[in-house]
């Protein structure tokens, strides 16, 4: 099984206790330690037969630090009867990467992420998870910040995980050495979540070329930053297709981004929408990657500005979602209605988007 998530989401806390509970014979190995890495370094079957025969589970923690993990995980497996493999990463351009071609079709992949309003709800009551919507909505659900008491501490602690967590696994990589350009892009995507993106203008802006920032916002979603959803289309040629909207995992690291953690309240209209819209989209995500779902998520919009924020489709089954932070109850666009008429319209807003997340 791989495990593989953001920094600081709780994969090392997982593994751990799937580690003590398990009953068999065992071995933890960290894959940052040099001692791992030159222990399995040797990719032949009697060295590893040496070293895990009779072994039941081997657990490896942030296994993308170990050189050619995915084919030395392949070995393990395929000649050693009997060996359960854990491993953990907190970057899918390494782990998967490395890990994952050599392994299709012999490990599960499992993505864990910020905890979920399900997840929250299961720990407190429905009214306490409700009346904490607002501070979820800036803070975000990162696991340690349940046990942070003060929400000055709360903004520490997310500025942390940007600076040294987040930014730190992007250019450890790949020869990327200015730190400033890929933080002056994540601001520009935090001032345009729910907006179309323009790789062309976030160029411009940075002075960098459209490659880089196509690379630059592909290392984003490889480190569970950001993630992309494209524009919907089966029956009109006016719908726009061929740009994209980026979205934050969580809404706390978004306002870390921007040192920004006004209460939700005394945001303006367009902000808390925003917020909104990332928020919900961010749940819906969570819930299709941990029901291990294959919906395919998009937004919808066409050349004369008809819109709708998210759209699922899952064996043909369409089912679209209109975020609002306020109180208004919109129909779906004549044009989405006509072209998709069986497809589920729903508004998902703050007194009943309980409904849209669990």
């Amino acid at each position: 099984m791989l495990i593989y998530g953001a920094r600081r989401v709780g994969k090392t806390l997982l593994l751990r206790e799937i580690y003590d509970e398990f009953k068999g014979k065992k071995i933890i190995l960290n894959g940052e330690s040099s001692d791992t890495v030159r222990m399995i370094a040797d990719k032949s079957i009697s060295n590893y037969k040496r070293l895990f025969a009779g072994i039941d589970l081997l657990a490896i923690d942030e296994a993308q630090h170990i050189p050619d993990i995915g084919m030395k995980l392949k070995l393990m497996v395929d000649e050693i009867p009997g060996l359960a493999i854990i491993a953990t990463g907190s970057s899918s351009f390494d782990l998967q990467n490395q890990a994952g071609e050599p392994l299709v079709g012999r490990c599960t992949r499992f993505m864990l992420t910020p905890f979920s309003i399900k997840e929250l709800s299961s720990q407190q009551s429905a009214f306490e998870t409700i009346s904490n919507i607002d501070h979820y909505l800036v803070y975000g659900s990162y696991p340690e910040l349940i046990g942070i008491e003060t929400s000055g501490e709360q903004a520490h602690y997310l500025t942390e995980i940007v600076d040294s967590y987040l930014l730190k696994d992007i250019l450890a990589v790949d020869g990327i050495k200015n730190a400033q350009k890929m933080h002056d892009l994540l601001r520009l995507i935090a001032y345009q979540v729910g907006s179309e993106v323009s790789i062309d203008e976030l160029g411009k802006q940075l002075s960098i070329s459209r490659n880089t920032a196509e690379r630059y916002l592909d290392l984003l979603q490889k480190v569970f930053v950001l993630y992309k959803i494209g524009g919907y289309s089966k029956n009109l040629r006016k719908e726009v297709t061929k740009s994209s909207k980026w979205y934050f995992q969580d809404n706390g690291i978004r306002n870390a981004v921007l040192n920004d953690f006004r209460p939700f309240a005394d945001r303006s209209s367009e902000e808390r929408g925003a917020l909104w819209e990332n928020f919900i989209i961010s749940e819906r995500m969570k819930m299709k990657h941990n029901e291990l779902s294959s919906t395919n998520l998009y937004f919808w919009r066409t050349y004369d500005q008809q819109e709708i924020d998210l759209i699922e489709e899952n064996n043909n089954i369409i089912t679209a979602f209109e975020m609002k932070a306020g109180k208004k109850n919109p129909k779906a666009p004549k044009a989405f209605a006509d072209a998709y008429p069986d497809a589920v319209f729903n508004v998902v807003n703050k007194d009943n988007f309980w409904e849209y997340v669990m």
